[in-house]
């Protein structure tokens, strides 16, 4: 599963790629635009398999309620020259690995559902 690890120092943490929605761009158009950016990964995405919200609070310590959609996309190509976020790094881990890792309890549980869909 193509995950990023997010370099904080002592509390780097994994997180699925992703993010918000810029302007009018579609979600998928977001997906891409996010995994470029954050993994320099080009992308297709091709189903969205859920929808998850879930309250936390940010870097800075306001909370917000984090809604989303989560996909499966393919693989096109890998350029890490066009990666822009210099503290994520394009990491790999087994789908059981990262439901244990990721930060976000709505990105496990997401992985969870595709797991359990595809046993």
């Amino acid at each position: 599963l193509a995950c990023v690890r997010v370099d904080r120092g002592e509390g780097s943490y994994f997180d699925l790629p992703g993010g918000a929605v810029d302007g009018d761009e579609t979600e998928e158009q977001a997906l891409v635009r996010e995994f470029v950016e954050e993994a320099g990964m080009f992308v297709r995405p091709f189903v969205r398999i859920a929808e998850a919200s879930q309250y936390f609070r940010k870097s800075d310590g306001s909370p917000i309620n984090n809604q989303g959609g989560f996909w499966i996309a393919e693989q096109l190509s890998l350029d890490p020259a066009a990666k822009v976020e210099a503290d994520h790094e394009l990491v790999w881990l087994h789908p059981h690995t990262a439901v244990a890792q990721l930060r976000h309890d709505a990105h496990a549980w997401a992985v969870t559902t595709w797991l359990r869909r595809h046993a």
